[in-house]
């Protein structure tokens, strides 16, 4: 085995920051950096959010190098791009070798399973037949699925994906902060308030608002029949699970120009950009390559059905594991953002946790949050372009010259999932609230309208409208030419009712 280089500084990286400098490894960064030496534990969060932890001189790793492997577990959570990157370096001999000194350890079967998992290879040892079974996962740390008994290393693979695709969300106070606050429950108590038939108009409404907010993000003004059918695979978010290959194709098919469906995953290399100056693009986000899709898209799927098999999984990490993972695959040349938010609607929807019949106009919340919503793709996309080398041509060709679908395999999506969490409470206290009470004021002022002067239903519809676009106020002008046969008092009663109902 090889040996540990002794250190001359005060404080010596450990755990993974370790392993990726030790190994040369260009990867995403680890959400947390440890150090040891010294004599007190120091934490410090550090720009960006990340944690950065020193360790007494006490907690250093043994003397061998796999030994980091032990402290990162313990330490800093899981992180199997990492792990993956070190294997591809690591001998069979050294690694066997390793494990077998202490077989029984929790990190080390943890670390021999994963090694198996994400390999393929087996190693020389003999399988476990005594000891507790162990989580893969700490489900005190991270939300896991229900576990898979391997006798092996006797071990619980309860992680929420395969080696293809394995998103890890961990368990933040700012997450736990969402699921005790129950906005599931608080949506169903909101309603609860506004009877039925204003509720049918409200959510015909979300409909509408949904697809334009949707369309409206990618800036993006459809035709009647593009809306049309964008609402009309919206109201079917419920009906059936999309997550399949010929679902998602379909899905597609149906929400971009005929000329631009497509029958499988793209083959092309596509990648999101803006032209800057003449034959000048700004590349902003590269997708997986189409080669490595099939397989990243499959373990995307097979994630859903792990993640779908565990009642206990919330539905909000699952929409953002899955929902999020889908559009960083970009598997199409066209619809990939509207087909993202669709899944959000698709999940939350077959998993209950939207109230039946009822869609949240997350779109609005996110149009309307643009920066913040850019920031959580960003969250991803930003560290990524770091380390993706290409080329451009002059026709705007992309090519990608190093593999990259590890990247793509094993996101952590902690700070998607808390965004997520915003963008829904948003969307029940803020955008459904407001949309309820405009509702209801709306009615409140065509009876009050009604008792001054009978007017029929579309010129009060008018009336109030015209109001609203003036700050409340009939102009002269539209007076005139709109409501000529109203006197000027009956113009000032009906815009009191007006502004007392929307100041």
């Amino acid at each position: 085995m090889q040996k540990v280089e002794s250190k001359s500084d005060k404080y010596n990286l450990a755990g993974y920051a370790w392993l990726v400098r030790h190994f040369d490894l260009q990867v995403l960064p680890h959400w947390h950096k440890s150090e040891t030496g010294g004599t007190v534990h120091q934490r410090s969060i550090e720009p960006g959010g990340s944690i950065k932890e020193r360790y007494p001189r006490s907690y250093q790793p043994g003397v061998h190098r796999l030994d980091h492997f032990e402290f990162a577990l313990k330490y800093e959570g899981l992180n199997l791009e990492i792990l993956a990157g070190v294997f591809a370096r690591v001998e069979d001999e050294e690694l066997s070798a390793w494990i077998t000194a202490k077989p029984q350890g929790q990190y080390t079967r943890r670390i021999w399973y994963l090694y198996e998992w994400l390999t393929g290879r087996r190693l020389p040892i003999a399988d476990l037949s005594t000891g507790n079974y162990v989580d893969v996962l700490d489900k005190d740390q991270y939300f896991t699925t229900d576990g898979l008994i391997v006798r092996r290393q006797r071990v619980r693979d309860n992680m929420p994906g395969t080696p293809a695709f394995c998103p890890l969300i961990r368990k933040t106070k700012a997450i736990a902060g969402y699921t005790s606050y129950d906005l599931a429950g608080k949506c169903h108590n909101i309603l609860a308030q506004y009877p039925e038939k204003l509720l049918n108009r409200a959510i015909s409404y979300m409909y509408t608002k949904e697809t334009k907010s949707s369309f409206a993000i990618e800036h993006i003004v459809p035709n009647a029949s593009r809306a049309e059918r964008f609402a009309a695979m919206l109201h079917s978010a419920e009906s059936q699970d999309y997550i399949s290959k010929a679902l998602l194709v379909g899905l597609q098919n149906r929400i971009v120009d005929p000329r631009y469906a497509e029958s499988d995953y793209r083959t092309d290399q596509n990648y999101v950009g803006e032209t800057v100056a003449w034959q000048q693009e700004k590349i902003h986000y590269i997708p997986p390559e189409p080669q490595d899709l099939p397989d990243l898209m499959q373990g995307l799927i097979s994630a859903h059905i792990r993640m779908n098999k565990t009642p206990e999984f919330h539905p909000v990490i699952h929409a953002a594991a899955i929902a999020f993972g889908f559009v960083f695959m970009h598997p199409f040349g066209d619809g990939n953002g509207r087909l993202h938010r669709f899944l959000i609607h698709n999940i939350l929807a077959r998993r209950q946790f939207v109230p039946s019949g009822l869609i949240f106009p997350i779109s609005a919340a996110m149009l309307n949050n643009l920066g913040t919503y850019d920031a959580c793709l960003e969250s991803f996309s930003k560290p990524l372009m770091t380390l993706i080398n290409y080329t451009l041509n002059e026709e705007g060709k992309l090519t990608v010259i190093t593999p990259t679908a590890n990247y793509y395999r094993f996101i952590d999506m902690t700070a998607i999932a808390e965004t997520l969490f915003q963008f829904i409470q948003i969307t029940i206290e803020k955008e459904m609230v407001s949309e309820l009470n405009f509702l209801r004021n709306y009615d409140r002022t065509k009876t009050a309208i009604q008792a001054i002067v009978d007017m029929p239903d579309q010129k009060i519809d008018l009336f109030i409208r015209l109001c609203l676009q003036n700050n409340g106020l009939l102009s002269q002008s539209k007076h005139k030419s709109h409501f000529a046969e109203l006197t000027s008092v009956e113009v000032e009663l009906m815009q009191k009712e007006v502004l007392g109902a929307y100041k």
